[in-house]
């Protein structure tokens, strides 16, 4: 950095109008986009889609760095893709690619010496190619057999040449690309989880009631005959804040919960002579345990409670939860 540079002086207002500016011109970089999803994005999406090996994805520079991302966003929606360094193809990874796969190639110029070196040994061993490119009239573009236009009126620098509009349109040309690959592939969340076991997101998609809930006697049951004194020693030694009411067959007919307590005391009911069916909330909200448990969250959250009961179809009671067993599977 120069030393004029270092004796800027720094302007509030300036940092915001720059900022705001270069939102601006990114935005409207990606909004122009829309207009060239054409035939050409449904070729590629195509070709992708009936290659019998893999996407590679390559790029120099920031168009590199935007490439590994989008082979990363490929790999985890169900496109089998990787990143190859153009530089590096040359010195021996080109052995990784073969004929059955299709090539992705980044460049803003389409001019690229490291990516147009080994082009015409790809196009040599039988693979395609896809250019990404802002020049239609590229080098790299003409010897595609796919172009996507990403070119771009202006760079959101200030001199206009710091890639940055530039590769927030290519970025999101490859988002473009990756979820029409996953709706084409029908790919779902059972997917997407499987591809994503280890973070909040698997636990949320892989997580079904049935791993959370509590069952047999950690779920405190008592008939619709019982006192409510029962039911509440019942409910203490549980340690889930409710009580089941269920029926001889094990359907479930109510709940009753430290809630449904308070609101007794508020009553002055007489919790020693009444019985558990005059208080309980009749026609409990119940869950299937094959749910996933962020199923249970959006209904307890719904609904305003803090607890559901497990139910099989015919209403027969399976186990409970509540929101700290949610809590506690890191559910939420």
């Amino acid at each position: 950095m120069s030393q004029s540079a270092n004796s800027h002086q720094f302007s509030p207002e300036r940092a915001l109008a720059l900022g705001r500016q270069t939102l601006s011109i990114e935005a409207a970089a990606v909004d122009a986009l829309v207009g060239r999803i054409n035939g050409g994005f449904a070729a590629a999406v195509e070709l992708i889609l009936g290659c019998h090996g893999r996407l590679i994805v390559s790029g120099m520079g920031k168009s590199g760095h935007v490439a590994r991302k989008i082979a990363s966003t490929m790999a985890s929606t169900g496109t089998p893709a990787y990143f190859v360094h153009p530089a590096e193809a040359s010195h021996g990874d080109l052995g990784m690619i073969t004929r059955d796969d299709v090539l992705l190639a980044l460049s803003n110029s389409g001019e690229s010496e490291e990516l147009l070196r080994i082009v015409p040994l790809i196009k040599r061993q039988g693979a395609r190619l896809i250019a990404m490119t802002g020049v239609p009239t590229s080098t790299l573009a003409r010897e595609a057999d796919v172009h996507l236009d990403a070119g771009v009126e202006q760079e959101a620098c200030p001199h206009n040449l710091a890639p940055t509009a530039s590769t927030t349109a290519a970025l999101a040309l490859g988002d473009a690309l990756a979820v029409a690959l996953l709706d084409a592939r029908g790919f779902g969340p059972d997917d997407f989880a499987r591809s994503h076991p280890g973070g909040s997101l698997g636990r949320r998609l892989l997580t079904h009631v049935s791993d959370v809930m509590r069952s047999g006697d950690a779920v405190p049951t008592v008939g619709p005959q019982a006192g409510v004194s029962e039911a509440i020693l019942a409910m203490s030694r549980g340690g889930l804040g409710l009580v089941a009411v269920v029926d001889g067959d094990g359907r479930t007919l109510g709940i009753f919960t430290d809630g449904d307590l308070r609101r007794a005391f508020e009553k002055r009911i007489d919790l020693q002579s009444a019985s558990i069916a005059s208080v309980m909330h009749a026609g409990p909200r119940t869950i299937a345990p094959e749910r996933l448990a962020v199923e249970a969250v959006e209904m307890m959250e719904r609904y305003r409670i803090n607890a559901l009961l497990v139910a099989d179809p015919d209403g027969r009671l399976l186990g409970a939860l509540n929101m700290h067993d949610l809590f506690m599977a890191k559910v939420i």
